[in-house]
């Protein structure tokens, strides 16, 4: 009996863990279109992703030298998590758990983004980074992003 009991509640754990992260994920869909939706029209044109993206890289430079490090990244990465999970109903300790899990996940994308591994990231590998993104997302690849439209590969 004993020995059904931990591949149940390590499966279950891993259940509420998958679980967790797909809440959390930067980029599902709806997150998509909340984020980049510039005029709140229901839909992301890659104008309106562009714009962001290039606010987004200006923000995360902050000692303005046009390059972002893995400290800047994470922290402006970092503001804007606080931001969504203080307005998240989770309890307090799920959305510490978040926390540490999307920090954690931060430092990793900015190794992938890194793309030359100089430990700094340049406007074209952002900008790079942000036309895979946005065409992932663009599942009919009209150069539009709307709420309902499947991803691609979905």
């Amino acid at each position: 009996m004993t020995a059904l009991r931990l591949p149940l509640a390590l499966t279950a754990a891993l259940l509420a863990l998958s679980a967790a992260s797909a809440h959390a994920a930067p980029h599902e869909h709806s997150a998509f279109i909340t984020d980049y939706d510039i005029d709140k029209d229901g839909k992301v044109t890659a104008a309106e992703f562009k714009t962001v993206r290039d606010q987004r890289f200006a923000a995360m430079d902050a000692n303005k030298d046009g390059f972002v490090d893995e400290a800047e990244y994470v922290s402006e990465y970092q503001g804007r998590l606080t931001t969504q999970l203080a307005a998240s109903t989770e309890p307090a300790e799920r959305k510490a758990e978040q926390e540490v899990r999307q920090i954690r996940q931060a430092h990793v994308r900015f190794g992938v983004l890194d793309t030359d591994k100089d430990k700094k990231m340049s406007t074209e590998e952002f900008a790079a980074s942000g036309v895979r993104a946005f065409a992932e997302q663009d599942g009919d690849g009209d150069g539009v992003v709307s709420v309902g439209e499947k991803k691609k590969g979905e």
